[in-house]
């Protein structure tokens, strides 16, 4: 095992979304199904555009967040400890820019909140 934790520091690494993109046979809902591949896509799309993609914020694709819900996929945003249900593409500009800012300016913040 080697720990990492400085050099991720180091290369100004500051934020990470998880995007549970979830897909199970059941019952219960998931996030496979209610669009989560889509959110993983839409919150890519958002951060290539303010050029923060693999820089400073890193994405990824995850197992279930334990937020299951047919109206969208859930997302967590760390270190900040924000959790999010029910996000669906549309959703995601805006719960980004309340999260980081309209251009991606408050990367680091966490004590940000959504306004």
């Amino acid at each position: 095992m080697r720990d990492r934790t400085d050099d991720v520091a180091a290369n100004g690494f500051t934020d990470h979304v998880l995007v549970c993109t979830t897909a199970r046979d059941g019952e219960h809902a998931c996030c496979a199904d209610a669009g989560g591949p889509a959110v993983y896509d839409a919150v890519t799309e958002w951060l290539r555009e303010r050029g923060v993609f693999w820089s400073r914020v890193h994405v990824a694709e995850t197992s279930c967040l334990g937020l299951c819900s047919a109206g969208g996929a859930a997302v967590a945003i760390h270190p900040r400890g924000r959790w999010y249900s029910d996000v669906e593409p549309r959703d995601v500009p805006e719960l980004l820019a309340a999260e980081f800012g309209d251009d991606a300016t408050r990367l680091g913040v966490c004590d940000a909140s959504p306004q």
